[in-house]
C-alpha cells in the first residue's frame, strides 16, 4: 500500500500547482494573420482526395501569447463549385482526441457531392491529437479510463488506486502541457484557423464530443458561425460527469433491447430463450469474471473490462450478432471450452492491451471539474445499482480527473441563439437522447431531428434514414432549418428476394 499512497500524495501535490495568468491586452493578430504553407499531404488518402495540408501556429496558453506555441495540422479541399461557393466547412469526429484531419472521410459519403462541392472542406487534428502535438504516452497499465468499478467495494478500491496511478503517470513527466489540451483552447484554435482562411464565419459538422466543441465555439465566438450540424449530441450542461452518468440508464435499456433480440435467436447463440434469461447470463458472466478473469488470447477479461466491451458493442443495433457471438465465446471460455475466438473480441482485447486513451482523459480533466472524494463515486454507484445492475459501476466509476489539477478555466455555459441542426437517435447509449434535448434547450434557434426507435450512435450514415440525410443536406445547401422539430425513422429493411 505504500506505493499506492505515494501515488495519491504525488497527485495531490500536483493538483495544488498554480496556473498561468492571462496577459492583459495581448494581441492575437500575429496568429490570425499568419501566412501558412499549403503543401502536399503526407497521408495517401488525403492526397487521393485532392487535399492540401498546412500547419497553423497557435499559442499553447492563450493567456500568455508570447509563451510557447504549438502546431495544428490542417487539411483543405477547395470548393469545386466556385460560382456557388458557400464558405468553409470544418468538422470534428468526436472522441475527444480523435483525429479529424481527413474531414472528407467523415462527411464525404453523407453530404451530397453537389452540396459538398460548394464548400472548402477543412479538416484538422485538435491540439494534442495525432499530428497536432500529441504528447508521449503516459505508460498506462490499462488502455482506457472508461472502466467498471466492479461488483464490490474491493473492486472499487482497486479501481481508485489504478485511476490515481494513471493520473500521476501523465502529470509526473509534464504537469503543464496536458492542462492546456482543453475544448475551450481547441475552439480558440478553430477561430485562428478561420482567420487564417480569411473566412468571416464557419459552417461545421460535429459528431459526439464534436457537438460539444461546436457548441462551445458558438458561445465563445458569437456571430462567427453559419450552418452548424450536430450529430449524437452532448449536453454542455452535463459534460463530462453528468453525461457519463446518463450512460447508465441508456446502456441498461440497450442491453434489454439486445437481450430480447438474442432470445429470439436462441437456436443460434444458446444464451437464453427469454430476454431475462439472456440478461441473467450476462450478469452471471460478470460475476464469474470478478472471481476468475476469462482468458482471451493470453489476456484476462475481468469485471472491469467486460462492461466496457458491452458498452462498446451496444452502440449500434446492427452489432447485435457481433455482441451475441462475443458473449457466447466468453461463456464458453469461462466454462473451460476452447471455442474459436471471433475477431471483434480479439480486437477489443488487443485494444485493451496496446492502446492508450490518455489524451482523451486529459481533455475531459482540463475541461470540467470532477469530485475528488472517492467516497462520492462509491455512493453514486451503490445508489444506481438497483436499477442499473450492469452499468452503474461503469457510469459512476472514478476516473483520473478525480486526481487531476483543477481546470484553468470554468466550463463554458452554453446559452445562445446560434442556428443549429441537431440529429439524435432515441436509443443512443453513448450520448443518450436526453443530452440532445438539453442542447436543444440551450440553443434557442436550433431544430431537433429525432431518429425514432433506433439504437445507434451517429445517425448521419449512408442508407440509415433518408429523412435524416435529406434534412441535413438541405440545411447545408440552403441554410434553412426546418420550420419545426422533426421525427424521422430508419429506412425500411429491404425484403428478402422471393424465391423463383
Amino acid at each position: 500500500m505504500r506505493c499506492a499512497t505515494a501515488v495519491l500524495t504525488l497527485v495531490a501535490g500536483l493538483c495544488t500547482a498554480g496556473s498561468a495568468t492571462a496577459e492583459s491586452g495581448a494581441d492575437l493578430a500575429r496568429f490570425y494573420g499568419q501566412q501558412v504553407d499549403w503543401h502536399q499531404c503526407a497521408d495517401a488518402g488525403l492526397v487521393k482526395e485532392g487535399a492540401q495540408c498546412a500547419e497553423v501556429t497557435v499559442p499553447l496558453d492563450y493567456g500568455r501569447l508570447t509563451g510557447p506555441t504549438m502546431k495544428i495540422a490542417v487539411s483543405r479541399i477547395e470548393a469545386k463549385d466556385k460560382d456557388n461557393r458557400q464558405g468553409v466547412l470544418l468538422s470534428n469526429p468526436g472522441g475527444p482526441a480523435s483525429s479529424g484531419l481527413d474531414a472528407f472521410d467523415l462527411i464525404g459519403d453523407v453530404i451530397e457531392p453537389e452540396v459538398l462541392n460548394r464548400y472548402d472542406v477543412i479538416g484538422f487534428d485538435p491540439r494534442g491529437v495525432a499530428r497536432s502535438g500529441a504528447p508521449k504516452p503516459c505508460g498506462w497499465p490499462v488502455s482506457n479510463p472508461i472502466r467498471s468499478a466492479g461488483v464490490d467495494l474491493a473492486g472499487f478500491v482497486a479501481e481508485t488506486l489504478l485511476q490515481a496511478q494513471m493520473a500521476g503517470s501523465c502529470l509526473t513527466w509534464d504537469a503543464t502541457t496536458p492542462r492546456y489540451l482543453t475544448t475551450r483552447n481547441t475552439a480558440r484554435d478553430m477561430d485562428v484557423i478561420r482567420g487564417v482562411l480569411g473566412a468571416p464565419r464557419i459552417s461545421y459538422f460535429g459528431l459526439s464530443y464534436g457537438t460539444y466543441l461546436g457548441a462551445v465555439y458558438t458561445q465563445m465566438f458569437p456571430g462567427r458561425t453559419d450552418r452548424m450540424v450536430y450529430d449524437s449530441v452532448v449536453d454542455p450542461g452535463r459534460y463530462w460527469l453528468g453525461m457519463q452518468q446518463d450512460w447508465g440508464a441508456a446502456d441498461e435499456a440497450g442491453l434489454d433491447d439486445w437481450a430480447a433480440w438474442t432470445a429470439e435467436h436462441d437456436d443460434t447463440y444458446h444464451l437464453g430463450a427469454t430476454a431475462p434469461e439472456v440478461r441473467a447470463g450476462v450478469e452471471g458472466l460478470i460475476q464469474h469474471a470478478a472471481r476468475t478473469p476469462i482468458p482471451v488470447a493470453g489476456f484476462g477479461v475481468d469485471e472491469h473490462l467486460l462492461p466496457n466491451i458491452l458498452w462498446t458493442m451496444l452502440r449500434d443495433a446492427r452489432l447485435n450478432d457481433t455482441l451475441a457471438r462475443t458473449i457466447r465465446t466468453l461463456v464458453d471460455l469461462a466454462d473451460g471450452r476452447s471455442p474459436e475466438i471471433n475477431k471483434e473480441l480479439l480486437q477489443q482485447v488487443d485494444s485493451a492491451r496496446t492502446d492508450e486513451y490518455s489524451v482523451m482523459a486529459m481533455i475531459w480533466c482540463g475541461d470540467a471539474p470532477m469530485p475528488a472524494d472517492p467516497a462520492w463515486y462509491w455512493r453514486a454507484i451503490e445508489a444506481a445499482r438497483p436499477t442499473q445492475p450492469v452499468f452503474a459501476a461503469l457510469a459512476n466509476n472514478i476516473q483520473p480527473c478525480a486526481f487531476w489539477p483543477a481546470p484553468l478555466e470554468p466550463p463554458t455555459v452554453v446559452d445562445n441563439a446560434a442556428p443549429a441542426l441537431i440529429l439524435q437517435a432515441t436509443g443512443d447509449n453513448r450520448t443518450p437522447y436526453v443530452e440532445a434535448v438539453g442542447l436543444h434547450q440551450k440553443l434557442s434557434a436550433s431544430r431537433l431531428v429525432t431518429l425514432q426507435d433506433v439504437r445507434i450512435h451517429m445517425v448521419l450514415r449512408p442508407g440509415l434514414s433518408s429523412c435524416v440525410l435529406d434534412t441535413a443536406n438541405a440545411y447545408f445547401r440552403d441554410g434553412t432549418l426546418p420550420e419545426e422539430d422533426r421525427t424521422c425513422y430508419a429506412n425500411p429493411t429491404p425484403a428478402e428476394p422471393h424465391p423463383a
